[in-house]
């Protein structure tokens, strides 16, 4: 069976002079998730956008919004970015006081719902909730800042996170997305994949690469992306 990839511009990475462009672009281009990272200078340091760029971007395209909060606490802005047309929101189980209560909250307003695990987190927390997410997202950097360099661990960590969704999608018939941020480019891309990921979350490497030849910008790269994906 061959695996459904999708790609996700991170848009921490695009100008934010010309959002809306930039988003319309990318998705034309061949994207297919609009990932949108949410910092609160406090649980990373630094600080980003919130649901009201979310609900400005929401009109420009039917994509998946994919939100992932880097902020502590996070019941709080749960229904805000839900209200604002998030389709699927993750967050740190570092951020939450009861990990379940906020998953439950987040399919209560009608979202997806994701864990995010930083390099040194175990992935323990999903034991316990499976049944809960939509989505698994590792983290190849340490959160708070675009332009990192990928972390090779995360490719151990990548493998075992896919054997616990397979073994559970095969008990449950239930997918779960395996999601990875953090340094992905065109030169490890196929290598990620071949670990276990299905969803790429790529910053600075797609948007640092447009074309003005390109009818939307930024067709080659996603292009290459794809292309270096197939040989996965």
């Amino acid at each position: 069976m061959s695996k459904q990839f999708r790609i996700a511009p991170s848009i921490l990475s695009a100008d934010f002079a010309k959002l809306g462009q930039e988003i319309t672009d990318v998705i034309a281009s061949g994207a297919d998730i609009i990932h949108f990272d949410v910092m609160d200078n406090h649980y990373v340091p630094n600080l980003t956008i919130g649901p009201l760029v979310c609900q400005a971007i929401r009109p420009l395209t039917d994509a998946i919004i994919d939100v992932h909060l880097m902020v502590k606490p996070v019941d709080r802005i749960i229904p805000d970015f839900a209200k604002a047309g998030a389709n699927i929101i993750t967050f740190h189980p570092e951020g939450s006081e009861h990990i379940d209560r906020s998953l439950a909250l987040i399919k209560d307003n009608g979202c997806k719902a994701g864990l995010v695990f930083n390099p040194a987190t175990p992935l323990d927390y999903l034991d316990h909730v499976m049944d809960k997410i939509d989505m698994v997202l590792l983290m190849s950097v340490n959160p708070g800042f675009g332009g990192q360099k990928f972390i090779p661990q995360a490719l151990e960590k990548l493998k075992l996170a896919r054997a616990k969704i397979d073994a559970y999608t095969a008990k449950t018939g239930r997918e779960i997305w395996l999601e990875i941020d953090g340094g992905v480019n065109t030169q490890n891309i196929a290598e990620i994949a071949r670990a276990g990921a299905d969803t790429f979350v790529a910053g600075s490497a797609l948007f640092g690469a447009p074309k003005d030849t390109d009818p939307h910008r930024y067709d080659t790269i996603v292009a290459a992306l794809r292309a270096e994906l197939a040989k996965a």
